[in-house]
């Protein structure tokens, strides 16, 4: 099965950080987010991945190229460890790259792989969400989808006032953790929402959709919506929903990046005992008053 990773988008919400970088290379601590994403796929066995981009997202690209002149350095200096580290980025997968020329959304994007796909079902993964999983998130989407032979989409539970920033399933519970899909809409009122089950960022989706997709409308936000196109393709064939297991980290918001990158430093051997010596001592801070909101007098460290 091949990937396909979205990477067109501006990330106007982590400017000026992404005013000359893309919002996919942002790190945690030392790993671009999309380089987590690209290992997931590899970890679930997939060989072939394309990444769509946009203007200016070239330092993707160069991200998963040889890098000879960082590779001679560290050679020359006997940096056997970190070496190895950025040659084995370089062999991860057969990455393909094509650009979207118009920021027209997410279906718009997914458009742009149809030659790319060559009539197969295909996986789907968006860079702005982090997975902590035993078994990788689309992993289990794949073999969801080797039993069913079906589309299949990742949803997770989520608080019904915030069902509005999510595109939303309408389900028929078949299984514990799998749904039959009556249909979907992106971002409703909560008061509308047909549940709180909401889309995770991860796909197993038939090559039909492409037919969809170029006929489609604009939706909401004035772009092609991929779960328009989806909401279609579910009343043409049999469509199902699995609520991933694992741990979902919104690394596309602020305050969901922070939160992501302080769990993964405590994920890290390397980092786990400094972090949580410095995460007691930043508590006891805060406890005793230590730390200010902005503009009242603070304590300087």
């Amino acid at each position: 099965m091949k990937a396909v990773i979205p990477a067109a988008g501006i990330g106007t919400r982590f400017l000026p950080a992404t005013k000359a970088q893309p919002k996919e290379m942002l790190p945690l601590i030392d790993i671009p987010t999309i380089q987590l994403v690209v290992q997931e796929a590899v970890d679930a066995g997939i060989t072939d991945i394309l990444i769509i981009t946009g203007r200016g997202k070239r330092a993707i690209e160069d991200h998963f190229d040889k890098s000879f002149e960082i590779e001679h350095f560290l050679k020359a200096r006997g940096q056997e460890k970190q070496l190895k580290q950025i040659q084995n980025i370089s062999k991860l997968a057969n990455i393909h790259y094509i650009r979207q020329k118009e920021p027209k959304g997410l279906g718009h994007a997914i458009l742009c792989a149809k030659n790319f796909i060559n009539n197969e079902p295909f996986a789907v993964m968006l860079g702005d969400d982090y997975y902590v999983c035993d078994t990788p998130h689309i992993k289990q989407l794949m073999d969801a989808h080797k039993r069913l032979n079906a589309s299949i989409i990742s949803v997770m539970q989520v608080p019904k006032p915030h069902v509005s920033r999510f595109g939303i399933i309408d389900g028929k519970q078949m299984e514990k953790n799998l749904f039959v899909i009556r249909s979907l809409v992106e971002k409703p009122p909560a008061e509308k929402a047909p549940s709180n089950l909401a889309i995770s960022g991860r796909y197993i989706v038939s090559p039909e959709i492409f037919g969809i997709l170029e006929g489609a409308d604009t939706g909401a936000g004035g772009e092609i919506q991929l779960t328009d196109a989806l909401a279609k393709l579910c009343k043409k064939q049999v469509m199902y929903a699995h609520l991933f297991d694992g741990v979902r980290y919104d690394i596309g918001t602020k305050m969901g990046y922070y939160k992501a990158f302080i769990e993964y430093a405590l994920s890290r051997d390397d980092l786990r005992d400094e972090a949580v010596e410095y995460l007691k001592w930043l508590t006891n801070k805060i406890t005793n008053g230590s730390f200010k909101r902005e503009g009242e007098e603070r304590i300087v460290l």
